[in-house]
């Protein structure tokens, strides 16, 4: 019974750790000095990658095009399937994929329609990570955002 229930432990505690060294993992702070977000686009201040229970959550809080604040939640895993994503203004679904274990490949869509793509990447020291994503505005105009985002 003893070694069952190290067994276990020693099991849960490796998981744990797996869990723990992802790299998109953790909160995200915007740092607008650095990053290029076009003027009237959707932009997130605050990003928080967590594992809860075996699935992934995404929070971000931010700005919509108008201006007005926006929390935006979407739980699933990194597997490139469609997922609900609630309070965001423009997608009701969104996917990722993961590339390596710094990078994801997402996807944005409205109705099955893609709205917008991107890739998130996590630098080498862990530090910052790089939202490079590209978009039609509701209007129909294109963009090309860059965000970095800061550890906190």
């Amino acid at each position: 019974m003893r070694t069952i229930g190290l067994t276990l432990a020693c099991w849960l505690f490796g998981a744990a750790l797996c869990f723990a060294a992802d790299p998109q993992m953790g909160t995200w702070k915007l740092n607008e000095a650095k990053s290029n977000v076009t003027r009237g686009t959707l932009k997130y201040n605050t990003v928080t990658v967590e594992n809860t229970f075996g699935k992934l959550k995404v929070s971000a809080d931010g700005v919509d095009a108008g201006g007005k604040p926006v929390h935006s939640e979407w739980t699933g895993n990194f597997d490139g399937k469609d997922y609900p994503i609630t309070g965001d203004p423009i997608a009701d679904t969104r996917s990722y994929t993961k590339v390596d274990d710094r990078t994801l490949n997402f996807t944005g869509k409205k109705g099955g329609k893609i709205l917008d793509s991107g890739r998130l990447v996590v630098s080498a020291d862990g530090k910052t990570r790089t939202a490079t994503y590209n978009g039609t505005t509701p209007e129909g105009k294109k963009f090309k955002n860059i965000g970095i985002y800061d550890k906190q």
